[in-house]
């Protein structure tokens, strides 16, 4: 194609014949390359190529200061800060950090657009005592402090300012001004070369100064590209190119290079709606998949954040991709380690009070679950995991952590120690993190090993600034400006420039054509973006002094879009069709501006394919060795609950009992339900055993009162091991555990008091029974714990405590064969396999009736919840009988049929209740 860089060439060397007094000035390093690529593939015999440089360059060799680096910037002005503020003033570098980027940024503009400071703080200060809203009241400390903040901002920036031109370095802004101040020498000494500055658009004055000299003494030639449709008065894209050819003295003369007519019959353009970002990402996909070459082809990334997802988006066909765009550290999986490093750290100082110096072990899971660490030693931190989980730790110590494993293994583990072992010296600190990177290194490789390059950079520039500096202090600081370089410093990548698919943001396309042309983020806020400025200049103050607002950064991007446009023949514009919650976000006013007059133009919206996913339930058909298992399971023993297991989820039974998968060991930070159910039938063993085979009276009752709490304290510390019940959730726990039994003893004292006689037959009692069943050829053995077997009033009650609510309507079953369909019956089934096997045992007197029932913590003003028998509603059969048992062993055996059969296998429940 015929782009603008390949005809800035022809007409330069139509007028110039000896190449090496030319200098091509151009906005970017990525179109540095790309004139380069141009010259060489225009040249007719061997020469000399001419001087190619980046505007950035360019200027810093006419100042002759070198660029500073950011991070050192920000070291750099602390330091003169500190100097010049009163020290009751001083704000530490940690709350310094999050302001002080703003100022320099504003610092910058100053510069970069030669504003006179001293008439500018002078009128910002004006301005903000005339904003004053006490209104010839005393002004608070707030507003006096405000007012400083500017008066100080002067002096900081003029201290600043000196301070950094005398070290021959300095900030963007600084070093454009100096080149200004530089600029007559500079002319003085270039003899007879040429400037060729070519694809520029928006100036600041700094640089509209040292073009406009150049011009005037006929030592350069300015190849502006533009249309006529940019350069009409009603288009704000060629805002600053009108302004230019209408007021500079030099285009009075001398013709404005170049205003072309865009053609566009020639184009195929089509808008494309995506609901969300990933979609967009994800058709630019597929419509890469389609392509055979890319050499022409640039992806325009509007919204940069974009990256990591386009980057995971591109298709195999994809083989060449250079990217000018950096990438986030903070998307980077290394960074996510430091980061819980440093939250290891500093959950340690703020629970420092309630952990004694420990750590939290949510803290230490994180970092010794860290995919890096574990390829260095995963063995033995997934061992330290496991003992965390099984002794229940939540504050834990570097001593307790070494006795968890073998002098050996703690050998192994030194590095890692090392990180969890604080030092107050921030360097230190700083100096691990470098030996870590230095030790995983030998374990990465590819691009990986690039990440740990830039990590290993940022902290040795940390500890050699702050070995300079000192200003940072303590590990909150340094977390606080670490995170600050994870949201602003990116991963440059290297590639071939020349070749394959161009992947840029918008800024980086100036100067280059091409052919195919995809933008993706078409939105309003993004392309253009919105009117959010962070600085501390006001809005009206900005405009006075000629500086840089929202209205300018809209013409330039609006400039960059119908630019990038001009000689595309294949376009696709992509936007986000789901605005945010604000109703903001929307079609970007860009496209609708094209869209006006243009009918050939095709728009469409799209959406994400759904896939319909079969869902296949698991199946595991039972071999001759499950069956055999099984078998072992059932002379082993099977209980109720197992048994309830079963007909919840076939899947998960054959999980527990034939696989032996058990649920994983968790820390509980709060008391868990099964350990507050566990600690309430402990307790209540411990409170009714002496009275076995006795009946109980009221002063044992009262007795019984008085034991409570030591009980619970005793057994929370048996089994919710070093958890604290004295404060928070866990305290409430304890008292709710405290409640339950206290309003069970009452309900007790309240049947004593009815004159009621109730016996203790015995409390967790083991039982289990063997039954027979056809066709089976080996004794089953079913086995239970019982919580409680009394007698009341001659009747005698199986009882099963659950600190769950159970309702009356879930032990009433008439139909025995739905024990085996629906799992809601199973807490029925549990009680009457209890009561079956009781009166298989040999203490069991028959002459007495016989009840089987529940007593449910949440539901205690319902009291003992029986079985019920009775087919009518509202009706009560609560005695059992062997007509019941011999009908619900029936089922019991159906059951079993069904488990020890070959031909059915264990099958997913796809109605699921939980």
């Amino acid at each position: 194609m015929n782009s603008f860089i390949s005809k800035v060439v022809k007409d330069v060397f139509s007028k110039h014949t000896k190449s090496s007094t030319i200098i091509f000035i151009l906005p970017s390093q990525r179109s540095c390359v790309f004139l380069k690529e141009e010259l060489i593939s225009q040249a007719t015999s061997v020469q000399v190529l001419p001087k190619i440089i980046s505007i950035e360059n360019f200027i810093q060799e006419l100042a002759d200061i070198q660029l500073i680096d950011n991070i050192q910037l920000i070291f750099e002005f602390y330091s003169i800060y500190k100097k010049k503020m009163p020290a009751e003033n001083v704000d530490t570098f940690e709350t310094f950090s999050q302001w002080a980027t703003i100022a320099l940024h504003d610092f910058n503009d100053l510069d970069s657009y030669l504003v006179d400071t001293n008439a500018f703080f002078e009128n910002l200060r004006d301005v903000n005592r005339l904003n004053e809203w006490f209104e010839n009241k005393k002004p608070s400390e707030l507003a006096i402090n405000y007012f400083q903040f500017f008066e100080y901002l002067n002096i900081l920036y003029t201290t600043f300012y000196k301070d950094l031109r005398k070290n021959k370095v300095g900030y963007q802004g600084l070093i454009y001004r100096e080149a200004t101040k530089n600029l007559e020498f500079f002319m003085q000494n270039q003899g007879d070369s040429n400037f060729v500055f070519v694809g520029f658009n928006a100036l600041n004055k700094a640089e509209e100064t040292i073009f406009q000299e150049l011009l005037n003494n006929n030592l350069a030639t300015i190849y502006w590209d533009t249309s006529t449709a940019i350069l009409d008065n009603l288009n704000e894209a060629g805002a600053f190119l009108r302004r230019y050819r209408n007021e500079w003295p030099y285009y009075k003369k001398n013709p404005f290079l170049w205003v072309e007519n865009p053609e566009t019959s020639a184009k195929n353009i089509r808008i494309i709606g995506a609901p969300k970002n990933n979609t967009q990402i994800k058709y630019v996909g597929e419509l890469f998949s389609g392509f055979q070459k890319f050499n022409e082809t640039a992806l325009v990334l509007a919204d940069e954040n974009l990256l990591p997802i386009t980057l995971n988006s591109l298709p195999n066909n994809v083989e060449n991709i250079n990217i000018t765009m950096g990438y986030p550290l903070k998307d980077i999986p290394f960074a996510s380690l430091f980061e819980k490093l440093f939250k290891l750290h500093l959950n340690q100082q703020k629970f420092s009070d309630t952990s004694k110096g420990q750590f939290y072990f949510k803290d230490l899971l994180k970092v010794f679950n860290d995919p890096f660490l574990n390829q260095l030693n995963g063995e033995v931190l997934q061992k330290l995991i496991s003992k965390i989980k099984l002794q229940n730790s939540i504050f834990l110590s570097l001593t307790e952590l070494k006795h968890f494993l073998t002098t050996l293994e703690c050998e192994d583990m030194q590095l890692i120690f090392s990180l969890v072992n604080f030092s107050s010296d921030v360097n230190a600190f700083i100096k691990k993190c470098i030996d870590l990177i230095t030790e995983i290194k030998t374990f990465v490789v590819g691009v990986e090993k690039e990440y740990l390059f830039r990590f290993y950079s940022i902290f040795q520039q940390l500890e050699t600034l702050n070995n300079k500096y000192k200003h940072i202090d303590n590990l909150k600081t340094l977390n606080l400006f670490f995170h600050q370089l994870l949201q602003n410093e990116k991963l440059s990548f290297q590639g071939e420039p020349l070749k394959g698919l161009q992947l840029m943001g918008m800024l980086e396309t100036r100067a280059l054509d091409f052919e195919t042309v995809i933008i993706t983020s078409v939105n309003e806020g993004v392309l253009p973006g919105g009117k959010n400025e962070i600085s501390f200049i006001p809005y009206d103050v900005k405009k006075y002094f000629g500086l840089p607002t929202y209205q300018e950064k809209d013409a330039i991007f609006s400039y960059h879009f119908q630019r990038l446009l001009q000689r595309a023949t294949n376009v696709y514009l992509l936007y986000n069709t789901e605005s945010d919650g604000y109703g903001s976000g929307e079609k970007s006013r860009f496209l609708t501006k094209l869209e006006i007059g243009n009918s050939v133009i095709e728009k469409i919206v799209i959406s994400p394919k759904v896939q319909k996913v079969e869902h296949v339930l698991l199946e595991i058909p039972k071999t001759p060795e499950i069956i055999e298992s099984l078998k072992a399971v059932f002379a082993k023993g099977i209980s109720p609950s197992a048994i309830a297991n079963y007909i919840y989820n076939p899947i998960k039974f054959y999980e527990q009992k034939i696989l032996k998968i058990s649920d994983d060991n968790e820390v509980e930070e709060t008391i868990a339900v099964n350990t507050m159910g566990t600690v309430i039938h402990e307790v209540l063993e411990s409170l009714y055993k002496p009275f076995v085979n006795q009946y109980i009276t009221k002063n044992d009752i009262k007795e019984m009162f008085e034991k409570i709490e030591t009980l619970l304290v005793f057994n929370f510390e048996e089994y919710y091991t070093k958890g604290n019940i004295k404060t928070g959730k866990n305290k409430l726990i304890f008292e709710v555990c405290k409640n339950h039994i206290e309003r069970f003893l009452k309900q007790e004292m309240d049947i004593l008091n009815q004159n009621k006689q109730l016996k203790i037959i015995s409390l967790e009692k083991n039982l289990e029974t063997f039954i027979e069943i056809e066709g089976v050829d080996f004794p089953i053995k079913i086995k239970g714990i019982v919580d409680r077997i009394d007698e009341l009033d001659g009747v005698t009650r199986i009882i099963d405590y659950k600190t769950g609510k159970v309702e009356a309507k879930d032990l009433k079953i008439s139909d025995f064969s739905l024990l085996k369909e629906d799992y809601k019956y199973t807490k029925a089934l549990q009680v009457l396999l209890y009561a079956y096997i009781f009166t298989k045992d040999e203490n069991y007197n028959n002459s007495k009736p016989l009840e089987a029932g529940i007593i449910s913590f949440k539901n205690l003003n319902s009291g003992f919840l029986k079985m019920n028998f009775s087919e009518k509603r509202g009706a009560n059969e609560n005695s059992i009988q062997p007509e019941n048992l011999d009908l619900f062993l029936d089922t019991i055996k159906e059951i079993i049929v069904e488990i020890l059969n070959p031909d059915i296998p264990f099958k997913q429940n796809e109605n699921l209740p939980f």
